[in-house]
């Protein structure tokens, strides 16, 4: 392989992979090149492998959570050269305009960017994109940006931590779009890496309890030994919820779950006028109680991924070690063995987070 090219991984149809050799992204004025260091694998990277996005196409380079160091920037004001940053990867209707000619996303006609970016909520962009989905992402050693989709982080940084900071960044987003101002009773539906995280957060800006529902007997492990209190999900958790808190319910409950079951329940783990917080993304729209958030006058909110603040906030925490991440079980993959990497990740168990290490060590 010479030196203008590298290793990278595309999706190939439902459950294929295909491993490539191609040119290093050339980066135009503002982008940066960012060298992948770690790249997370998570539940969308599985939909799309499995045919189930609705937006990815065959040929799609994927990765939307990774991190890395500038290797090349073509952006004024960007990081120097050999800086470590975390990037965040949406790509709004209002970021087009920076996308270079070639790429897959093109800038909206002038004037009519959605209402949502020109009200300053790019997140929720009616046309929302991501590096790793729309355009290439990082199962690759190199991957072109725009420069204000990087983040800096401190050199000492374990730079598997910082591949952490996007799912990190969903959970800051739901905590902050719960309303939580500490003291309350939180229950959090799944133990997953958003779910776990979601939790962390919830405890570190001061609830008073955060009690974790997984199915999954490693995961409700991992939870236990970063100190929560774990219930087995079954029919019974509603009624053990309302048993914890005096038998109101719990303040706020976070579905991170997306499952059907866990529509039905959350609703009765709420206290009236609690809130409910939808995180994780359900396949199909699923049944929800709507007499009782009618009756009880729950407040149901959204959270869809994250605002650039609740990326930074993310980053910021990662850097002060706010939340103990070196304790999570990870691990770490290299590009070659891609594809044992997504049967581990489909696994659920074994690791919280499954990251990818495109640069073979010490090739750098």
């Amino acid at each position: 392989m010479d030196t203008g090219s590298m290793r990278a991984v595309s999706w190939a149809g439902p459950g294929r992979l295909a491993h490539e050799v191609v040119p290093i992204p050339r980066i135009v004025d503002g982008e940066v090149l960012v060298q992948v260091a770690h790249a997370g694998i998570c539940g969308s990277d599985l939909a799309i492998l499995k045919g189930e996005h609705a937006r990815a196409r065959p040929g799609v380079r994927l990765g939307h959570e990774f991190a890395g160091t500038v290797a090349a920037s073509s952006a004024e004001g960007a990081p120097a050269v050999g800086t470590r940053v975390a990037v965040r990867p949406l790509i709004a209707c209002a970021d087009r305009a920076a996308v270079p000619p070639g790429r897959a996303y093109t800038p909206p006609p002038p004037g009519e960017s959605c209402r949502a970016c020109v009200s300053g909520n790019p997140h929720v962009c009616r046309s929302l994109g991501l590096y790793g989905v729309d355009e290439p992402g990082g199962l690759a050693e190199y991957v072109a940006v725009r420069a204000d989709a990087v983040h800096p982080l401190r050199p000492e940084v374990a730079p598997e931590l910082a591949a952490l900071a996007e799912p990190l960044a969903v959970a800051v987003h739901a905590v902050s779009r719960s309303g939580l101002t500490g003291g309350e009773n939180v229950a959090v539906f799944g133990g997953g890496p958003i779910g776990l995280l979601t939790a962390l957060v919830a405890r570190r800006r001061g609830a008073g309890s955060v009690v974790i529902v997984e199915p999954n007997a490693w995961r409700r492990g991992v939870a236990e030994r970063f100190g929560f209190p774990v219930l087995e999900a079954d029919a019974d958790v509603p009624a053990r919820i309302r048993a914890g808190t005096s038998g109101d319910g719990a303040d706020i409950v976070f579905d991170s779950a997306g499952h059907p079951a866990v529509a039905r329940q959350m609703t009765e783990a709420a206290r009236i006028q609690g809130t409910i917080v939808i995180v994780g993304v359900h396949k199909t729209p699923p049944a929800v109680d709507l007499r009782t958030v009618n009756f009880a006058e729950h407040r149901l909110v959204g959270a869809r991924v994250y605002a650039r603040a609740d990326f930074a906030a993310a980053v910021d925490l990662i850097e002060d070690d706010a939340l103990g991440l070196a304790e999570l079980p990870l691990r770490t993959f290299p590009l070659d063995e891609v594809d044992g990497a997504f049967s581990a990740a489909a696994a659920g168990e074994g690791s919280v987070k499954v990251l990818i290490a495109p640069i073979p060590e010490g090739a750098e």
